[in-house]
């Protein structure tokens, strides 16, 4: 049932019927991980392995973001947008 939802997801991010690679959807499945990961480690407070991982994480995510701001501002906008990542 967590896949169906989760391909649903990402067909709103896909560039086309194939897409797995593109930013756009690296960042959507980086954001729900990360997501994820923020809420296992409101319970598990001395984690720092995952917390780490949550860091490289975000690391990964803000650089896809600066290159889709640099390249296709239009995509990276919508995304924003779409993601709610900026207040």
């Amino acid at each position: 049932m967590a896949e169906n939802t989760q391909t649903l997801n990402l067909k709103q991010f896909q560039l086309h019927e194939s897409d797995t690679g593109s930013a756009d959807v690296q960042i959507a499945l980086l954001t729900r991980r990360i997501e994820h990961l923020t809420e296992h480690l409101k319970t598990n407070r001395k984690d720092h392995s995952s917390r780490r991982g949550l860091l490289k994480m975000v690391a990964q995510r803000r650089s896809l973001l600066d290159y889709l701001s640099k390249t296709k501002v239009d995509r990276y906008k919508k995304l924003i947008e779409t993601l709610n990542l900026r207040k």
